[in-house]
C-alpha cells in the first residue's frame, strides 16, 4: 500500500510511511494485510503521531481492537521508537472528497485508546473524555452485582465505606470497566474531584524514569495529591520490590489523607507472588470482591448491547440495510457457545458483523455458525485456570498462593506440576503465559513439569505425598482423572 503524507505534516526525517506498511505486511500476512489495509487504510506521520485513515468508526475500532499492537511494533521496527497512534476518519476513502482548503491545518487526531491517563504537572489529574467506559454502559448480572454496587457506592459516597476496594477476577470479565467507570461516575458526580487513572506498569515506568531524570519529587506530587488513585493490573508489581516500596508509600500517603484508591488485578492478593507482605495486608484491608465470568442471560445481554453499538457504527451509519438487525438467535447461539468471557464475546461478535458488511450479506445463524465455527471450537471446553488451580491445592492439601511460590516441597511440586500440565492441555495458554501466571517461572519450567508428569502418565506411577491428614498415596492416572473432572464438570 502506497503510504500518503498529509499536507502540512512532518515527517520523521528519513523515513517513509511504505516502509511502515511493508513491516506490518510481514507480522500480519499478506493476506491479511491486503483485506484489512491495503485499500482500506491510508498512513501518515503527523507531528509525532502515526495516524491511519478509515473509512468510518466501525473499520477504526476493528483494526485497534485486532492490530494495534502488531501497528505499534511495525513502527517502532522502522522508527527505532512507538510513535502515538491515532485513526482518523479519511473523507476520500469513505467516498465523501474532503472540503477542507488543501494547505489547511490537519484536522486534530483521536489519540487510540491506551486504557490509561497520567496527569502532567499543573494540569488536572483527570479528564473522563479520556476514558471511553462507564457504569451505565456495564451490564449486571450475578456474576458481577456485588462489584458493580461496591462501584456505585464508591461514586455516590462523598466518603467511601472501604478502601481500598479491591477488584479482581480473570481476563475479560469487566474489571478493567468498572475501573474506568468509577473514574467517569466520580469525575461526573463530584467534578471537583482530582482523580489518577493508570496501570502498575505506567506506574512502575514513570518511577523508573522519574529516578533516572532526577525528578522524583515530581512523580510523587502526581502521584498522591490526588482524591483518587485508581489502579489496573496491580500485579505486574510482583516481582519489582523497589516499585513496591514506592507504591506502598504512595497507598499509605493517599489512605491517611483520608482519599480513595481502587485496584483491579486478575487475581485476588494473597495470590499474586512476590507481592510484599506489606501490600497484601493493605489491600486485603478494605473490600476484596470477586467478578466471575458471567452466565448465559448476562452473556446475552452483552452481546445485544454490543451488537447495537456496533451497527450503528458499520458502514452504513444507522442504516443497517447492509448486516440488518442481529438476529436473536444468532446472539443466543454466541452466549451459548462462548463462556469465558466479554472479550471473546465481541471478538466474536466483531468477526461476525465485519464478515457480513464486507460480504454485503444479511446476520443469519448459518452465517453464524459457519464464519465463527474456529472461533467457537478455540473457546471449547471452558476451563479456568483459576479451576484448575482450586482443585490442584484442595486435591494435595496445599493453598492456591503456595503453587505461586519459590517452595520446592515434594507436595507443593505435585500440585504445581499438575496445574501446569491441566492449564496447558485444557486451555489456550502457552508455556510462557502460563509461566508468567504461576508466580513467574520460564517456559523451561513449564515444558519440565510437564513431561514429568507425562512420563508419570506413561508408567501409571504410584505416587506419594504428604496431605494434611498424613501421607497419601494415588496412582497418577487416577490423579489426573479425578482433577480433570473436577474442573470440567
Amino acid at each position: 500500500m502506497q503510504a500518503i503524507m498529509d499536507d502540512g505534516a512532518r515527517a520523521v526525517a528519513g523515513c517513509d510511511t511504505t516502509a511502515i506498511t511493508d513491516a506490518l505486511a510481514k507480522r500480519i500476512g499478506a493476506e491479511k494485510f491486503k483485506i484489512w489495509f491495503q485499500n482500506s487504510a491510508r498512513f501518515s506521520l503527523v507531528d509525532g503521531y502515526l495516524r491511519i485513515g478509515v473509512a468510518n468508526p466501525f473499520l477504526a475500532t476493528w483494526l485497534e481492537g485486532h492490530f494495534i499492537q502488531d501497528i505499534r511494533e511495525a513502527a517502532e521496527s522502522v522508527l527505532g521508537s512507538r510513535p502515538e497512534i491515532s485513526f482518523t476518519i479519511d473523507a476520500d476513502l469513505s467516498g465523501e472528497r474532503r472540503r477542507t482548503p488543501v494547505n489547511s491545518k490537519p484536522a486534530p487526531a483521536v489519540k487510540a485508546r491506551e486504557g490509561s491517563l497520567i496527569a502532567k504537572d499543573g494540569e488536572a489529574a483527570g479528564a473522563a473524555e479520556n476514558l471511553r467506559l462507564t457504569l451505565d454502559s456495564f451490564i449486571v448480572g450475578p456474576s458481577n452485582e456485588l462489584a458493580f454496587n461496591a462501584a456505585r457506592a464508591l461514586i455516590r459516597e462523598q466518603q467511601s465505606p472501604f478502601n481500598p476496594l479491591f477488584i479482581h477476577g480473570g481476563c475479560g470479565v469487566g474489571k478493567t470497566h468498572l475501573l474506568q467507570g468509577i473514574c467517569n461516575g466520580v469525575a461526573k458526580a463530584r467534578p471537583q474531584t482530582q482523580w489518577l487513572y493508570l496501570s502498575a506498569e505506567e506506574f512502575a515506568n514513570q518511577f523508573v524514569l522519574a529516578l533516572k531524570t532526577k525528578k522524583l519529587e515530581a512523580f510523587r506530587r502526581r502521584m498522591r495529591q490526588t482524591d483518587l488513585l485508581a489502579i489496573d493490573d496491580v500485579h505486574f508489581l510482583a516481582h519489582k520490590p523497589s516499585t513496591q516500596e514506592e507504591f506502598l508509600h504512595t497507598f499509605n500517603t493517599i489512605s491517611l489523607a483520608g482519599k480513595q484508591v481502587v485496584l483491579v488485578s486478575d487475581a485476588h492478593p494473597k495470590m499474586i507472588s512476590q507481592l510484599s507482605e506489606k501490600l497484601v495486608n493493605r489491600f486485603v484491608s478494605g473490600m476484596v470482591v470477586k467478578i466471575e465470568a458471567p452466565d448465559f442471560p448476562t452473556r446475552c445481554e452483552i452481546c445485544r448491547q454490543f451488537a447495537r453499538r456496533m451497527m450503528k457504527v458499520s458502514p452504513g451509519g444507522s442504516d443497517t440495510r447492509r448486516t440488518g438487525e442481529m438476529p436473536e438467535p444468532v446472539i443466543r447461539f454466541i452466549a451459548e457457545r462462548i463462556r469465558t468471557n466479554v472479550r471473546e464475546l465481541e471478538g466474536a461478535l466483531l468477526k461476525l458483523i465485519a464478515y457480513a458488511t464486507l460480504q454485503d450479506e444479511k446476520l443469519s445463524l448459518e452465517m453464524a455458525e459457519t464464519v465463527l465455527a474456529e472461533h467457537i471450537e478455540r473457546c471449547d471446553p471452558i476451563v479456568h485456570v483459576s479451576d484448575i488451580e482450586a482443585s490442584a491445592s484442595a486435591y494435595f492439601g496445599v493453598t492456591p498462593a503456595s503453587l505461586h511460590s519459590a517452595k520446592k516441597g515434594r507436595t507443593v511440586s505435585l500440585a504445581r506440576h499438575f496445574s501446569m500440565y491441566l492449564t496447558r492441555k485444557h486451555t489456550n495458554m502457552s508455556s510462557s503465559e502460563i509461566g508468567r501466571y504461576m508466580g513467574g517461572k520460564n517456559h523451561a519450567t513449564v515444558l519440565v513439569a510437564c513431561k514429568k508428569i507425562d512420563e508419570m502418565l506413561g508408567k501409571d506411577a504410584e505416587i506419594r505425598w504428604d496431605g494434611p491428614n498424613g501421607n497419601r498415596v494415588a496412582k497418577a492416572r487416577a490423579i489426573l482423572a479425578q482433577l480433570e473432572e473436577s474442573i470440567t464438570r
